[in-house]
């Protein structure tokens, strides 16, 4: 049996073949063709070599979502909302970062007021009816978004997270009226509470939908021509597998499929190498995520902002999202000099077209790829396995300008976009560990990502990690961890609770209940599997306006439990507890996954391995404060076994390339993996 995954990257596109037989893999890596990313997933599978007939999974990963979003490719989108509340979406929150600026550019709705309905209706805090809805009033909007061209409607009414009827009625009858147009109710996507965050959500969704149906038809039908049998999934943010079907219907839980697929596969490794305590580090070509997991568990959180910055607000989703914390920093990213003469790295990028200016497609800018090239870092002939040649020339007269500026070499000035660069990486690390309660030195840092592993070194020194973790194929891991993904559904409901006049009845009966509703949901897209069902609750103390959300047995709630977890919990995250002060339970979190078979970790061949043989050359390297150091270059493949070596050192593959450091030691475990420690 052969599982396929494909990830579909800003530079790259990723695939990784398991043979559940053997545990043997197959990779393959391609440029991402921008303007019709399968266009990229099939030359990858051409490269593979896999018979496409004797795939019996296929599961897909990839940006489509965000894009269309980030570069406004999304359609002309309407919004259907109760009546007095059309400008909640340009209102949005009051407590924006830049507080004092009094230039402040606020977010742009995706919709124009112009295309904000308002609708007779009203559902109540405890989910009454208290106006009904007048679905006559849907027949003049209906008629405005046919001839203004409306290609996708979003439904949100007041307290509909309480009681959907009215949405649900709603979306029925313009579904009617508007059968080509595709309609987002918000119930149907979150059952949280907060008016303008669902409202958000609902109206991105809608905004993305008919380009994510139009890509998944024509991925379908392009790899069925291919000769693909096998069951299509997607996968999703919260760290799951979906069908395309349900992927369709609801596009913005894939916002983040690529690297919830890593964290997954870091969870996988960390077990593998009893490290259950994992910082996630993953650098692509556009930008650097991390994530934390604890106990060998990613965290899956519902608020995620889209765009946002120390600057800007951003715009919020509500959808299941494993904890990641991202930043504008990747191989691809621009290095220039501001208006103001100083150096900036980021957050615009080459992406794949026309790339890093070494890559020879027409980019003319520096990346922080080029400054890999220029400090020596990076092969001319091996990158990506000999498929592109790098360009040293290119690379120096994209990098000239930034050293005139500087007024210093093209080495040091490549040097310094490194620092800057590895700069805006660490601010990312110390926001998921330190600035969380959470001693970085208690952690195990795991690189992943094309360029993971070249500043991974650096980075795990900065921020005091226990040791540094490299991967097999960690160019390709987010594809690879799409293998250790399981189909998976996030339930979440706002049901306020008085914590003190509940009891553990209360609280198993909403368990329950959600319970139930995945199964209806997994019965419904396949056959019927054993499911693991995980829960958590949010609480709060009385007065306070945000929760601390605290582990729950979903199958024997355990009230008095739960509520000393919350006073710990609070007392980590807020440094005190309120053991006096009565305490709210806000919502309820299951997640239900179905049992799968995770990629086997093989232990490696001995065969071959030899220190000698493993060094292919020396050159120089400039290791930014160390100064130029003559580093060996070593084949990942040939080193040695449980043999510890000192570095400096540079240590290749067709994937990625890892910089050791001096004073660092490096030594490979017997499952392939590259343990990097600071020299005692």
């Amino acid at each position: 049996m052969i599982r396929m995954a494909t990830d579909v990257g800003g530079t790259f596109t990723d695939l990784v073949a398991g043979n559940e037989a053997d545990g043997s893999l197959t990779v393959a890596k391609d440029l991402t063709t921008v303007r019709d990313q399968s266009g990229g997933v099939l030359s990858t599978m051409a490269l593979s070599g896999i018979d496409p007939a004797a795939i019996a999974e296929f599961v897909h990963g990839g940006t489509t979502v965000i894009n269309a979003i980030t570069e406004r490719k999304g359609v002309r989108t309407a919004l259907v909302t109760t009546r007095g509340f059309r400008d909640v979406l340009a209102i949005g929150r009051g407590n924006r970062p830049d507080l004092y600026n009094l230039h402040f550019d606020p977010p742009h709705p995706f919709v124009p007021r112009k295309w904000r309905f308002e609708v007779t209706e009203r559902i109540g805090a405890d989910g009454e009816i208290v106006t009904p809805l007048d679905k006559d009033e849907l027949e003049t909007i209906a008629e405005t978004c046919r001839q203004d061209g409306i290609e996708a409607i979003a439904i949100t009414f007041l307290h509909s997270y309480r009681n959907p009827v009215h949405e649900q009625a709603c979306a029925e009858r313009l579904a009617a009226l508007l059968p080509d147009v595709a309609v987002t109710e918000s119930s149907g996507f979150t059952r949280e509470w907060r008016e303008f965050e669902r409202t958000s959500t609902s109206v991105l969704n809608a905004y993305v939908q008919p380009i994510i149906h139009r890509y998944f038809d024509r991925l379908e039908a392009r790899l069925r021509e291919q000769g693909v049998t096998a069951p299509l999934k997607a996968m999703q943010s919260n760290g799951g597998t979906t069908s395309f079907a349900h992927a369709r219907k609801h596009p913005l839980t894939l916002v983040e499929s690529g690297p919830a697929a890593g964290v997954n596969g870091a969870v996988v490794v960390g077990r593998a190498a009893e490290l259950p305590d994992i910082i996630a580090f993953d650098v692509g070509g556009t930008t650097a995520k991390c994530s934390l997991i604890r106990g060998g568990m990613a965290t899956v959180n519902t608020d995620y902002w889209i765009e946002k910055t120390r600057h800007h607000p951003g715009y919020p989703v509500k959808a299941p999202v494993v904890d990641i914390v991202e930043v504008g920093a990747g191989g691809g990213s621009i290095a220039r000099i501001g208006s103001d003469g100083r150096l900036r790295v980021g957050p615009q990028s080459a992406g794949a077209e026309p790339g890093p200016a070494c890559y020879g497609r027409g980019g003319t800018e520096p990346t922080v790829t080029d400054s890999k090239l220029l400090t020596g870092v990076l092969d001319v002939a091996s990158f990506s396995g000999g498929r592109i040649s790098l360009s040293v020339e290119k690379a120096t007269r994209a990098m000239q300008p930034i050293a005139d500026s500087l007024k210093t070499s093209i080495v040091e000035a490549a040097a310094a976009v490194i620092r800057l660069a590895e700069a805006n990486m660490i601010n990312a690390l110390k926001l998921v560990s330190v600035q969380r309660g959470h001693d970085p030195r208690d952690f195990a840092m795991l690189a992943y990502g094309g360029g993971g592993a070249m500043h991974a070194a650096t980075l795990a020194r900065e921020l005091g990690t226990k040791e540094l973790v490299i991967p097999l194929y960690p160019g390709l891991f987010s594809a690879w961890g799409m293998l250790a993904t399981a189909p998976r559904h996030d339930l979440v409901r706002t049901i306020p609770l008085d914590a003190q006049a509940s009891t553990d009845a209360d609280l198993q009966t909403v368990l329950d209940d959600m319970a139930e509703e995945a199964r209806q949901y997994f019965a419904a897209s396949g056959p019927d599997h054993p499911l693991n069902l995980t829960a958590r609750v949010e609480l709060r103390y009385h007065g306070q306006e945000h929760t601390v959300p605290v582990p729950v047995d979903a199958r024997n709630a355990d009230l008095a439990a739960l509520i000393e977890a919350f006073h710990a919990a609070h007392e980590q995250a807020y440094t005190f507890r309120l053991e006096d002060t009565r305490v709210e339970i806000i919502q309820f979190h299951l997640a239900a996954e179905q049992a799968t078979t995770l990629p086997q970790i093989l232990p490696v061949s001995l065969a071959g391995r030899d220190a000698s043989l493993a060094k292919t050359g020396e050159r120089p390297v400039h290791f930014g404060e160390d100064g130029m150091r003559d580093t060996p270059v070593l084949d990942r493949a040939l080193l040695p076994v449980e043999q510890v070596f000192e570095g400096p050192a540079i240590v290749t593959e067709p994937t990625a390339t890892t910089l050791i450091l001096p004073g660092q030691t490096y030594v490979m475990d017997r499952l392939g993996f590259l343990h990097i420690r600071e020299s005692a």
